[in-house]
């Protein structure tokens, strides 16, 4: 597992055959600062897929996942999924924003 901020990376054996996958290689946004958890690739490939709410994240060769206020991570090649941290709320549990 893998860990920036509120955005965790949990190793899965495939990807759901209903995910499509998307050109975004965003994980995250945070709505109030504008900063961001983005797949960049080093060398070789990456390919990010959704399905519903849920992200996954395919890796072959050097990639890493940045952001503007945490440490970057280096991602080893496999295949993750996006697990969005989320918190309380009285009214409603809702995933958290930056």
């Amino acid at each position: 597992m893998f860990r920036q901020g509120d955005v965790l990376l949990v190793r899965v054996d495939e990807i759901p055959t209903n995910a499509k996958q998307t050109p975004n290689m965003i994980l995250a946004e945070g709505e109030a600062t504008g900063h961001h958890h983005k797949v960049e690739v080093i060398e070789g490939k990456a390919d990010v897929f959704e399905l519903a709410d849920d992200l996954f994240v395919r890796v072959e060769g050097d990639v890493v996942v940045t952001h503007q206020e945490h440490d970057t991570i280096v991602l080893p090649a496999d295949t993750y999924r996006v697990v969005r941290q989320r918190e309380y709320d009285p009214v409603e549990i809702r995933r958290v924003l930056d």
